[in-house]
């Protein structure tokens, strides 16, 4: 499996939060209730995009998280690259993998690059407002 749980939900938060904000914070709570992700999985994910600056909390009464970014800005490629480590389909093209000593005859090798490059392609020219519903739409 390419994308686990975590990416997809990352992706899901950030879309709520694009649809949601209106420039606001919006409460964890109602992110898990409307995506159906319980709190304690969004706990686990939301300081991820935190740290890496594509959303802020803000706690109290008032508080919750919003978009940092733009959602135009926010491209899904690096996104699950957060959540995900990378998004590399063969462990030889992992970040940090140690060069295979079969790579020079490896006929499967280069379709392996090929592929890699189309899954950066897809998800690096894609961001979080092309997936927002557009507004009164459901």
């Amino acid at each position: 499996m390419l994308i686990s749980t975590r990416g997809r939900y990352a992706l899901r938060v950030l879309v709520d939060l694009a649809e949601h904000s209106d420039g606001g914070y919006v409460p964890m709570k109602e992110i898990a209730q409307r995506q159906e992700i319980s709190l304690k999985y969004l706990e686990r994910i939301l300081p991820v995009l935190t740290k890496n600056g594509i959303i802020e909390g803000l706690q109290g009464k008032t508080g919750g998280y919003r978009l940092v970014k733009a959602p135009e800005e926010c491209r899904i490629g690096d996104v699950l690259r957060l959540t995900e480590g990378d998004l590399a389909p063969v462990a030889c093209l992992a970040c940090g993998a140690k060069p295979c000593k079969r790579e020079k005859g490896c006929r499967t090798y280069p379709m392996w690059v090929e592929f890699q490059a189309m899954i950066d392609d897809f998800f690096d020219n894609r961001t979080i407002a092309s997936l927002v519903r557009p507004q009164g739409e459901e």
